[in-house]
């Protein structure tokens, strides 16, 4: 692939209002598809906003009506704001586009941005995203006296951890030593062009996601580079590492289509 293109939109203090963003997203989307610019990748952070992909349910916003701004990549519901890397790579896809594979490129390069801090993620199973695997359930502490098994969470589908304080709250899954995000991945490919892409918490404030529920999953929950960690790490040092990993990962990519499953070779 052609040199991937880095520009950066804005980070703390000059945090960048997100339709604003967007509005840059569409435009460069547009140049791309034309061969007018080539593959790039908008990084920045944003002021605080609620994000909703077109499969959020609506008992998954905010209860007390805070805007929530609805877009067109895939996904559910999350949150952008200061202390989280966001990046926005906009790329041409050979046909027919895999956007499984796109999806695992930005995965394995925040995987990889990551361990350069010190810090081990991995993939879960069917959620799409970086993780820090909890602890066994066995090992876990109780939640509020409860058994793991009787967690309401699993097993009451009228029960809203955005109604029950601090116990349930996502932000608190690293005490209660539970998968926990640390990337979040949503994107959307028109005409063969991706737009929209990850969001990195790095030092963020990470109650912002209890008013929701992040990503659509009520039992698991977010953290950052710098509580798994238990030091200080800011943005302005996670860009240059971002951007080697995302450049490595995405300008070597094979872009040849999957083969398709039970697909006999010849």
């Amino acid at each position: 692939m052609a040199e991937l293109e880095f520009v950066h939109l804005g980070f703390g203090p000059d945090y960048v209002e997100y339709t604003e963003a967007w509005d840059e997203q569409r435009r460069v989307h547009a140049a791309r598809f034309a061969d007018e610019t080539g593959d790039t990748c908008l990084l920045l952070e944003h002021q605080p906003v609620y994000t909703a992909g077109r499969r959020t349910a609506d008992s998954e916003r905010p209860l007390d009506g805070t805007p929530v701004v609805d877009v067109d990549r895939g996904g559910k519901i999350t949150w952008h704001g200061p202390g989280q890397l966001v990046g926005y790579p906009i790329m041409k896809l050979p046909r027919p586009v895999d956007v499984v594979a796109h999806v695992r490129r930005l995965e394995e390069a925040l995987i990889r941005t990551a361990a350069d801090f010190g810090l081990e993620t991995t993939r879960v199973e069917g959620r799409s995203g970086v993780w820090v695997l909890g602890d066994p359930v066995e090992e876990r502490p109780l939640i509020g006296s409860l058994s793991l098994d009787l967690d309401p969470r699993l097993h009451d589908d009228e029960f809203d951890p955005r109604l029950n304080g601090p116990e349930y709250a996502p932000s608190n899954a690293g005490q209660r030593r539970e998968d926990r995000k640390l990337a979040a991945i949503g994107i959307r490919v028109a005409k063969g062009v991706t737009m929209h892409g990850f969001s990195l918490n790095v030092n963020p404030d990470n109650t912002w996601f209890d008013r929701i529920v992040p990503c659509g999953i009520r039992d698991a929950g977010v953290t950052s580079l710098s509580y798994e960690l238990g030091r200080e790490i800011t943005v302005a040092e996670v860009v240059p590492v971002a951007e080697k990993h995302l450049r490595d990962v995405l300008e070597n990519a094979d872009l040849r289509p999957r083969a398709a499953e039970g697909a006999a070779g010849v």
